[in-house]
């Protein structure tokens, strides 16, 4: 197999959650492969500072600040990158947020801002770059960023309904494979989900730990951002007849 982002050059690409982390990691990865790349982000001067490093690579990186979590926000975003840009060819869902709360007490708009975010705004991503795709006959790739929480849990004070919405990716990503088979279009859907990753993801969402917890994390061996963007850059540069559905990455030694 003959691994090539050569076919994606040029081609537009969006990614949300695109300010730091793996989103900022994997926008830098699809810049320099020579792609026009959309980042979204609620903090899209993030985005923009980003951009400003990254002048010069083959692509390049464009700022448009969109709360995943609204729909009006999604659908503006992606009339904005079909107008300036041109079709969409490469999809990554990588907005994802975490709440500080739990299940037997727990605090209702947090679970629906969890949801909202990683399954609702996730599925009307995918709903508009299937519709674009299919417009202009592309056989896009949209890549789902999911986690191992995805396929099992594991107990954190702070887990709550975390894990129920890592499992709908997982869900959605197989339901949506059998879907594009049923009408025939050749897009591909790939999940990715990340072990301990050492990305801001408790950071951007206020997480405080306790010291218990603090004390427990501090021996967790942990990927890096980089290696979940050569995670997505592996599924992407598969050949056409070739669709990596899952990849999970862990870190040598991981003990969950």
């Amino acid at each position: 197999m003959v691994l090539s982002m050569e076919r994606w050059k040029g081609k537009v690409a969006i990614v949300t959650g695109a300010s730091v982390g793996i989103g900022a990691s994997i926008v830098e990865k699809l810049v320099e492969a020579g792609l026009q790349v959309v980042g979204l982000a609620r903090r899209s001067e993030q985005v923009e500072e980003n951009a400003k490093k990254l002048a010069g690579k083959s692509g390049k990186l464009h700022a448009f600040k969109a709360d995943i979590s609204k729909e009006e926000d999604i659908l503006k975003a992606f009339k904005w990158v079909t107008e300036n840009l041109g079709p969409l060819h490469i999809l990554v869902n990588n907005a994802g947020v975490v709440q500080q709360t739990n299940l037997v007490e727990g605090d209702t708009e947090k679970w629906k801002k969890i949801f909202d975010t990683n399954v609702i705004g996730l599925s009307i991503a995918t709903r508009e770059a299937v519709k674009i795709m299919k417009e202009n006959k592309i056989d896009g790739h949209i890549v789902h960023i999911n986690s191992t929480l995805g396929h099992k849990i594991v107990y954190q004070p702070f887990s709550n309904v975390y894990p129920a919405s890592k499992h709908a990716v997982t869900a959605l990503t197989e339901t949506l494979r059998q879907e594009l088979n049923h009408v025939g279009l050749k897009i591909k859907i790939s999940s990715v989900s990340p072990g301990v990753t050492a990305s801001e993801l408790a950071k951007t969402n206020n997480i405080v730990f306790d010291e218990k917890v603090q004390k427990a994390r501090k021996n967790w061996v942990r990927l890096n951002v980089e290696d979940i963007a050569n995670g997505v850059m592996y599924v992407l540069s598969t050949p056409p007849h070739v669709q990596v559905h899952e990849l999970i990455i862990k870190p040598l030694g991981e003990a969950f």
